[in-house]
């Protein structure tokens, strides 16, 4: 067994999250900052050109995760991905920079969670931000997240930019702005034609402070605890075992799977699923895994007529012009879209289309042979909720993880529309004249045939959140502090808190997040116990009701 000296705190996941955390709170010189990442370091040079994201799907920078067989896709199981590096998610995908809509932030302090409204979050994400448009009203300059325009723009984007607005569609320069509808291009979180991940705007350049500490390739396997207080970690480091002492507190970053995991894992979760496999319950909190939400797509698709798209750019000249930062191999594949409302009544949009000059087909898995476009329709408010359990007491085996995608009709209402207007920009003026034959189109536009086309085609957006959600009721997990009711020194800070997925790539608000979590434990200083014990009680701790008598 290998032990480290304590640390004060020790971040687990060194993704979008644990990479603002392992900054923010390594500003303090007195304090003592451990930053623990599964993957490795983010050396591999397709992790940083911008257009070959695809290319480290079930890479060993990817977590490689599957649902299960979901009832609402066919039985199909989806594939999930998710970084196993440093920067996390950041350093696998596809760089939109999406703060959401404030209805989201003000819904969740409709919720109860206090200090997480808009007015609270707008501060968080101007702090992060370095937007190359300078700053305004809605964003920052002198941020450690880069913010920038596309270096590159494909032609068929152009042309499908060009067909939804001819389809009635409003123009959009700015979705982060005062009115997130309309359609346009996005911004994107490169700087100077490259990935801008958390690891490179927050890790890197402060990752020669004496008192940050990183520790690559180890899997933690279990929170250790001192009666109910979290006194550190236990993992595996190149199949050795190992252990990392906290003195303050222990926060646990890595996402949105991997995170209620390791809750379960220690003992933290629905103690009967706990103790059938053989894992001693030490707090119960039946939200643990619970409230699994996500954006599923669905998308349309055609071959060009010529070299319109992205086929084909990884030659000679065009790497030539991605040195200088120039060119097709900076782009971000999901170039333009925008967002819609399906239908009157609506606080904020329902669907995001994305614009993209490729053959998206088969989840970004199969090989494409030609130049082509996607219009892809993804659902922003599902109403649907899934979950995420154990299979093993096994630390290394995958989780259990169904999304139930569809299982609200309401959910299959808003995409039907959705995916409509996708078909009718595909069908639309010029796009139309600059197409070939179709790739993936529903056999008509009747509500039968789009449903079943997306029953069969749909895929993640890759933004699952809320398995630990924050809240003040029940089910809550974590606190409007992001503490993990029923243990002291315990914390979640990253998606998993996330009540609802916001309107939205969850990138951004993760960031933003985790700026705010900061600022969290930066305040009053904690008065610290001698906690420090030879032997870990597993005395199970029921969670009274929030708001109760003897509530946390």
């Amino acid at each position: 067994m290998v032990t480290s000296r304590p640390h004060d705190y020790v971040i687990v996941g060194a993704g979008s999250a644990g990479c603002v955390l392992a900054r923010r709170l390594s500003e303090d010189p007195g304090v003592r900052v451990l930053l623990i990442e599964a993957g490795g370091e983010d050396t591999n040079e397709l992790i940083h050109m911008p257009i070959a994201f695809g290319a480290l799907f079930r890479s060993d920078v990817d977590w490689d995760y599957s649902s299960h067989y979901e009832p609402g896709c066919n039985g199909r199981r989806i594939y999930l991905p998710r970084g196993k590096v440093l920067g996390g998610s950041s350093s696998i995908n596809a760089m939109v920079y999406m703060r959401g809509n404030r209805v989201d932030y003000d819904g969740w302090r409709g919720r109860g969670c206090a200090g997480w409204g808009w007015a609270d979050m707008l501060p968080c994400f101007l702090r992060a931000e370095d937007n190359e448009r300078g700053a305004n009203e809605f964003h920052g300059v002198g941020g450690p997240l880069a913010v920038s325009d596309l270096r590159y723009r494909s032609p068929i984007s152009e042309v499908a930019l060009e067909a939804a607005l001819a389809a009635g569609l409003s123009a959009n320069d700015d979705f982060n702005g005062a009115e997130q509808d309309g359609v346009g291009f996005y911004q994107v979180t490169q700087r100077d034609g490259q990935r801008a991940s958390s690891a490179a705007c927050y890790l890197h350049p402060v990752a020669d402070r004496a008192n940050l500490s990183v520790q690559t390739h180890v899997q933690i396997t279990r929170v250790r605890f001192a009666g109910e207080r979290a006194i550190g970690v236990a993992g595996l480091q190149y199949g050795r075992p190992v252990e990392f002492d906290a003195e303050r507190e222990v926060i646990l970053c890595a996402g949105t799977y991997g995170s209620p995991q390791l809750l379960m894992l220690s003992g933290i979760g629905r103690p009967d699923e706990l103790a059938a496999l053989g894992i001693a319950p030490m707090a119960e909190l039946p939200g643990v895994g619970r409230n699994l939400s996500d954006h599923p797509v669905s998308a349309v698709a055609a071959r060009c007529a010529g070299p319109d798209g992205l086929f084909g750019a990884t030659s000679a000249q065009n790497l030539d012009r991605y040195a200088a930062g120039q060119g097709p191999l900076t782009s971000n594949v999901a170039e333009a879209g925008g967002f819609i409302r399906t239908r009157d009544g609506l606080p904020a949009p329902d669907i995001q289309l994305f614009m993209m000059p490729v053959l998206y087909t088969e989840e970004g898995l199969a090989p494409v042979g030609a130049h082509g476009v996607s219009i892809g329709a993804c659902l922003l408010t599902p109403r649907a909720r899934g979950e995420l359990r154990l299979v093993s007491p096994d630390p290394t085996a995958k989780p259990c993880i169904v999304h139930n995608y569809y299982h609200h009709p309401e959910d299959l209402r808003s995409h039907i529309e959705g995916l409509r207007v996708a078909m009718r920009i595909l069908a639309g003026t010029p796009l139309a004249g600059r197409l070939a034959d179709p790739v993936s189109l529903p056999a008509s536009d009747s509500d039968a045939d789009l449903i079943a086309h997306i029953r069969a085609t749909a895929q993640t957006i890759y933004h699952p959140v809320g398995t630990c959600a924050m809240g003040i009721d029940d089910d809550a997990v974590v606190d409007p502090e992001l503490r993990v009711r029923g243990i002291e020194g315990l914390r979640v800070v990253d998606a998993s808190v996330m009540p609802t997925v916001p309107h939205g790539a969850t990138n951004a608000p993760t960031i933003a997040l985790a700026e705010r979590a900061a600022a969290l434990i930066k305040g009053p200083a904690p008065i610290l116990r001698e906690v420090r014990a030879t032997a870990t009680t597993t005395r199970s701790v029921r969670v009274a009701p929030m708001g109760s008598a003897g509530a946390p």
